[in-house]
């Protein structure tokens, strides 16, 4: 399996526009940090976690030339944003639809934001859409098997996916121990961490940091990551063996 992080950043933090940070005026190329989104090849499948804005830009940098589905975490608009890009995959892909797999809340979002690609009269073009409901049983994407695990954003569920030994955990800053069993004996967790100050619905660094120690991931990947979290290789230093900042187009593989 050959996970792909196409966007380890967030639209909160310092504004980008007039924006004179020193993350945005870096020359390292890990500190251009778009929405947060990953991708995941096993087999012959592949499969998105989130569309954010950034989606079209992401596809195209990591030109993806074949996408079987899209998994959703939650209904932020970061995060969903970008779907009516898929329109290029039912294209390409001869018309298929594009199965979506989301819980209930998720789908209002998206019946609420792209009205038009659920219409009972569709204008020509629209993206094709096939919605799977998914609650928190283990569900089968082809001969894939997907663990959703329900995490808090403050006062909102997400859904995290854990599939074999590496789970995606983004937008939580509060995990059930029920729930966090089903994350016990990863090989690879990419976790949220906004920013070194504490957050009303995010993890922050040091209780990242600390999560992963109580799970006991072999690799811990930093995403969702603000401006003001720092520049990456500095913040880098500062870290625990075993854990790092993930950046856009990091690509991991796990047996």
């Amino acid at each position: 399996m050959v996970v792909t992080i196409l966007g380890s950043g967030t639209s909160q933090g310092v504004p980008v526009i007039a924006c004179d940070c020193d993350v945005c005026n870096s020359k390292d190329p890990k500190d251009n940090r778009t929405r947060c989104s990953a991708m995941i090849q096993l087999g012959d499948q592949t499969f998105v976690i989130d569309t954010g804005p950034d989606f079209r830009y992401q596809m195209l940098r990591e030109n993806v030339q074949q996408l079987d589905a899209v998994l959703f975490t939650h209904e932020h608009k970061d995060h969903l944003a970008g779907l009516d890009d898929i329109r290029a995959f039912n294209f390409k892909q001869g018309g298929k639809a594009m199965s979506v797999y989301a819980n209930q809340q998720v789908q209002e979002a998206l019946k609420r934001e792209y009205s038009y690609v659920f219409a009972d009269s569709k204008y020509p073009g629209v993206p094709e859409i096939q919605l799977h409901n998914i609650e928190l049983s283990d569900f089968q994407i082809g001969n894939t098997t997907i663990k959703p695990i329900e995490v808090m954003h403050y006062k909102m569920a997400v859904l995290a996916f854990r599939i074999n030994h590496f789970a995606y955990v983004t937008d939580a800053n509060y995990i059930d121990p029920k729930e966090k069993e089903k994350l016990k004996g990863l090989k690879v967790l990419v976790l949220n961490a906004l920013r070194k100050t504490k957050h009303i619905s995010h993890f922050n660094l040091e209780e990242a940091i600390e999560l992963s120690r109580e799970l006991g991931a072999e690799k811990t990947y930093l995403t969702h990551i603000s401006h003001l979290m720092g520049k990456h290789a500095e913040v880098n230093l500062q870290l625990p063996k075993g854990i790092e900042l993930a950046y856009d187009g990091l690509k991991i593989s796990i047996d």
